[in-house]
């Protein structure tokens, strides 16, 4: 086994239960994570609104049961606040910041600042003046807070994907209703939790550039990244409860069963019964499936 430093990390939403695809990521976080020597964290990211009481409760019981263990205390956003105004002052000390009065719809119907993709915040509120500001301010409408980048694109390394360039805008680090934003805190605490390993759902390769590149303006090196295929419903779009039996309390199968599946679906074994621990040994990301699995709650 290669003596990895740092850490990887499995960090799901607390908005109810784990499905298969979730589970599956969480196996695949694991295995990359402790077949280099690398701690595993578990980090629930839990300043979504759509937050349910007892749901993180439920997740780490299905994580624990399927073998998946995790170092350290689990790690609650929601408990860390002050981290994230720190790192906010830090950028708004260096002028990265500004503050954007916009609303969404504003956003939508404006067009995109040159050589963006379509939807890219269009700098409308980059350059006003303080006495434009003020006025903004006077109307009632609460600004967010936005990154003032000098870029309009970042390259990373992806395991699977190979070098990857994805667009940069002056994205949102705080709501105007004091929340920060997900692509924001994530960033902070994957550099302060010394996390160097980045593995989740090729569903967020494109938001790996605009999050490295912040993490390059707060002078933190970028995390290794590896951004595994989804799993996707009958419908072939991606897996949700509204597929039926999905997660672990509907599918009922034993543990080691659920674990089964998911690596018969990742080419790891041809076991029906199998812990996670068994598949650490023969674990290749390069043998990995290029594309999506399909999972049917009936076949």
């Amino acid at each position: 086994m290669t003596v990895g430093i740092g850490a990887g990390r499995y960090a799901p939403s607390p908005t109810g239960d784990l499905h298969l695809g979730n589970l599956r990521t969480a196996l695949l976080a694991w295995l990359f994570a402790r077949s280099t020597g690398r701690r595993f964290i578990l980090r629930f990211e839990d300043l979504d609104d759509r937050v349910q009481p007892d749901s993180a409760d439920r997740q780490i019981a299905d994580l624990a049961s399927l073998g998946l263990d995790w170092d350290d205390d689990v790690v609650y956003q929601s408990d860390r606040l002050d981290l994230y105004s720190r790192a906010l002052r830090q950028l708004s000390d260096a002028s990265l910041t500004f503050e954007c009065f916009c609303t969404r719809r504003e956003i939508h119907a404006a067009a995109s600042a040159p050589h963006s993709p379509p939807g890219s915040y269009p700098g409308t509120c980059r350059n006003l003046t303080e006495q434009h500001r003020s006025a903004k301010r006077a109307s009632g409408r609460p600004p967010a807070i936005r990154l003032r980048t000098n870029t309009d694109h970042h390259r990373v390394t992806d395991v699977l994907h190979g070098k990857f360039t994805g667009p940069v805008d002056d994205m949102v680090l705080q709501r105007g209703d004091g929340t920060f934003a997900y692509n924001f805190v994530c960033v902070i605490d994957d550099a302060e939790m010394q996390i160097d390993q980045v593995v989740r759902g090729d569903d967020l390769l494109t938001s790996a550039p605009r999050q490295a590149h912040l993490g390059h303006l707060l002078g933190h090196e970028a995390p290794t990244y590896a951004h595994v295929p989804l799993v996707l419903g009958p419908s072939g779009k991606r897996l949700a409860k509204r597929d039926g039996a999905v997660t672990m309390s509907d599918i009922r199968l034993p543990p080691q069963r659920v674990i089964g599946l998911l690596s018969q679906s990742l080419n790891l074994t041809a076991l029906d019964n199998v812990w996670p621990s068994d598949l650490l040994d023969q674990f290749d990301p390069a043998a990995l499936p290029k594309g999506p699995w399909t999972y049917s709650p009936e076949g």
